[in-house]
């Protein structure tokens, strides 16, 4: 069979990439075309654009590049109907898939959709577009089978992938002295507004930072905050590596914070967007009155695992304060490794990324 994938930033690559191998797996001749990045391409998909560049971050992120999105749509449905796939997997990424989305079910193209929208914290009213253009989701948390079965959506939940490729990693030290690890985002526009906050650890802490640096970027991203400073590095393809190796972590939110949890990391998570797209997403789209935190593993447990600095709250001295605590407190070290085993449990056991590939074999030959 025929899939065409999208992703469209790093951890959908890494999502998708795992994905494909369980497909290949299940059905030896698949045939798999895809918008993504080197991870989907290592899997063995036919990788026809390379998501690096065209990530967006927030309202007025998404408004500078609206020309270069629209001319990447056109493209990706002229390719789609191209290739006539079996089924078009969507990978994250809502506000381009799910205008893919609604473009192939009305050209009668199979959809299923992997690693759902957060429509249980923002924008809920996708949850109608996903009910008229989504043949199935396939959902990777356990609070989303609840949430998606009341609004009509129909699912599967097939476990969370990140435990296989935590779990499967081979580890090697980075570094032999102590470090604290940064993980600022894989945005430009995250980088340049967690990093001049975060490199001032250098100056106060008493050990080293290693920045991971993201797969979509470079060292030139990075270059600003490592100028003059020689305590502060950045090592790139490595990020499980950083992480299980740091004393404590800054972690912008999103997926790198949960496999900070999964490699038993301290953390703080911290989150910092442009005005607009703060004030937007508090006075518009209500993201604050749905969700009481922004951190997948918190909302997993539904408690606070670990500090959320976000937008006015992230500060030098508030950072500073919580790295501190971190690193010198083995009752708070103790309490969150206690957390993250529960987190784990929860979470359920490995096989999820082959698991959603059976599911939706099943789901094309109606099984």
């Amino acid at each position: 069979m025929k899939y065409y994938i999208i992703a469209g930033e790093a951890s959908g690559d890494l999502h998708a990439s795992n994905l494909v191998k369980g497909l290949f797996a299940e059905d030896p001749q698949a045939v798999v075309r895809a918008w993504g990045g080197p991870k989907l391409r290592e899997a063995g998909a036919e990788v026809v654009h390379d998501y690096r560049g065209n990530d967006v971050m927030g309202i007025s992120d998404t408004v500078s590049r609206a020309g270069s999105i629209v001319s990447s749509l056109h493209r990706c449905k002229a390719d789609i109907l191209d290739f006539a796939p079996d089924a078009v997997v969507l990978v994250d990424y809502p506000g381009f898939n799910l205008r893919i989305a609604k473009f192939a079910h009305r050209k009668g193209l199979r959809v299923f959709y992997y690693i759902a929208p957060k429509t249980w914290a923002t924008r809920p009213w996708r949850n109608k577009r996903l009910r008229a253009w989504v043949d199935r989701l396939f959902i990777v948390f356990p609070f989303e089978k609840d949430y998606f079965g009341k609004v009509g959506v129909p699912y599967s939940y097939v476990g969370n992938p990140l435990l296989d490729a935590v779990d499967s990693h081979v580890f090697n030290p980075v570094c032999e002295e102590p470090y604290v690890a940064l993980l600022p985002g894989s945005r430009k526009g995250e980088i340049e507004r967690m990093m001049p906050v975060c490199k001032k650890l250098a100056h106060s802490l008493w050990c080293k930072l290693i920045i991971a640096g993201a797969p979509n970027r470079t060292k030139a991203d990075y270059e600003p905050y490592l100028e003059g400073e020689k305590n502060i590095e950045v090592v790139f393809d490595r990020t499980y590596d950083v992480l299980k190796g740091a004393k404590a972590a800054v972690v912008n939110s999103g997926t790198a914070s949960l496999e900070a949890a999964l490699t038993g990391t301290p953390q703080v998570v911290c989150w910092s967007g442009s005005r607009l797209t703060a004030w937007i997403a508090r006075k518009v789209l209500h993201v604050f009155d749905h969700i009481k935190y922004i951190s997948l593993a918190n909302l997993i447990l539904d408690k606070q695992i670990f500090t959320e600095l976000v937008q006015e709250d992230f500060t030098y001295e508030n950072l500073e304060a919580e790295v501190s605590t971190l690193l010198g407190s083995e009752e708070r070290r103790k309490a969150m490794a206690e957390d993250y085993a529960r987190l784990r449990e929860v979470l359920g056991g490995s096989g999820a990324s082959r698991y959603a590939a059976t599911e939706m074999i099943k789901e094309i030959k109606h099984i």
